[in-house]
């Protein structure tokens, strides 16, 4: 699918969850919310079965993508899948909505909701639907305690002090709803640049871009759309080529550029045309970066050199794609770990959106730049390393790392280059 410069990619886009038990009334509440049918609607239990996602432009909060998630009670072993697939959720959301039938009251349930959101530190909200059914929320003589027990834990969140009375079928509330949504959002955005940040008006970037069976037809990915936007956004200048008009391009431009910014797969033919006292580095190690992990990329890269025989390798990529005959994460990655370290190790793959709950067994993760991930997402992957005490690295730092070339790719980042030294 292509993608103009002016759209904002889904990683880059609020994600807005909407969690609770079947019919709770999420669906029509994520209808009520986006004043759209997004969402499938029926009074029979279950009628969600995966999650539905819907990049959009929501007021006041601009790009999102909502989330509108199974029953968290759902039984049986499809209930259970289900309830895998909203965990997952859980972890690429940047705000919870808790959502429950105000007439039914919070349930166990919905506190082990609350609990896993609150575990996760994640601004939210706690929804009362249906109110203009049965009870409110706090009233406790037709709610229960489980309801007041359920507006004391929403102190948690920054600007929710109480359950949030709405109806969807009515529009009671739907419009404060958006307006809380919109105050929980500005909590936590900050500004971010791929590479704008390094840049002063006037410069000139090199990317190097290879146009390789692996390469999608008609378009570039989206790290280098994305640095290309960035760019022009800093009022500097982009020159994108292959890697084989590098040399002879640099030959004759009349002035060194700023810095070269390649592909990970040709590190190595580009730093060789590249001249020394030219800042290089990847899209990948900008995509690390961009993303919040890459000190822990450079730190866990160590752990390559440490490898021995039989050690499990864990490559994961955050998107699905048609694997190409020389593709990077099945084909040149192993050849190049071959290469570095002469053990025989037990690689394995993941993609999409699956991620291994228990990473114990685990010497080495290699993940891709996460372009397709959002920051919460690829911040959760990596605690989870951290926390199974597995070295976590990208591809661009560990390809970087394999031809000898990392010091050299993070002289834009002082601070990690002599980390790196050290």
């Amino acid at each position: 699918m292509s993608m103009s410069l002016n759209d904002t990619p889904r990683a880059n886009r609020v994600h807005i969850g909407f969690f609770g038990r079947r019919n709770a009334g999420k669906s029509s509440l994520v209808n009520a919310v986006t004043g759209q049918d997004l969402a499938v609607v029926s009074d029979t239990p279950g009628t969600t079965t995966d999650p539905v996602y819907k990049s959009m432009e929501l007021l006041p909060l601009g790009p999102v993508v909502i989330i509108d998630t199974p029953g968290f009670d759902d039984t049986g072993e499809l209930g259970e899948l289900r309830v895998k697939k909203t965990r997952q959720v859980l972890n690429k959301c940047d705000i919870a909505i808790l959502v429950y039938d105000a007439a039914s009251g919070v349930t166990a349930a919905d506190r082990q909701l609350l609990e896993l959101i609150r575990d996760r530190g994640l601004p939210h909200l706690i929804i009362a639907n249906k109110s203009d059914r049965g009870a409110a929320a706090g009233d406790s003589a037709t709610a229960g305690p489980d309801a007041a027990t359920a507006s004391s834990a929403s102190a948690a969140a920054p600007t929710d002090n109480e359950a949030l009375c709405v109806s969807a079928l009515s529009g009671q509330g739907i419009h404060e709803l958006k307006e809380r949504i919109g105050a929980l959002a500005g909590t936590d955005r900050h500004e971010r640049h791929l590479v704008g940040d390094l840049l002063s008006p006037g410069d000139l970037c090199v990317l190097v871009v290879p146009i390789d069976s692996a390469a999608p037809k008609g378009r570039l990915i989206l790290p280098q759309q994305q640095a290309i936007r960035d760019i022009l956004d800093a009022d500097a200048t982009a020159l994108v080529l292959k890697e084989d008009q590098l040399a002879s391009t640099l030959d004759i431009l009349g002035r060194q550029p700023t810095m070269v910014i390649t592909d990970s797969q040709v590190f190595g033919r580009v730093a060789r045309d590249t001249p020394v006292d030219v800042p290089l580095t990847s899209f990948s190690i900008l995509m690390a970066r961009y993303k919040g992990f890459l000190d822990a990329a450079v730190q866990g890269v160590r752990a390559v050199d440490r490898l021995r025989d039989k050690d499990r390798v864990l490559i994961a990529e955050g998107c699905t794609h048609h694997r190409q005959c020389d593709d990077i994460g099945t084909v040149k990655i192993p050849r190049w770990l071959h290469e570095r370290t002469g053990r025989d190790l037990q690689l394995e793959w993941v993609s999409g959106t699956e991620f291994p709950e228990d990473l114990t067994d685990y010497a080495l993760i290699i993940h891709c730049g996460g372009c397709m991930l959002n920051e919460r997402e690829m911040r959760h992957r990596m605690a989870c390393a951290a926390d199974s005490g597995v070295p976590f690295t990208n591809y661009g730092t560990l390809i970087a790392h394999l031809h000898g070339i990392l010091e050299r790719s993070l002289e834009l980042f002082p601070h990690l280059r002599a980390e790196r030294s050290a």
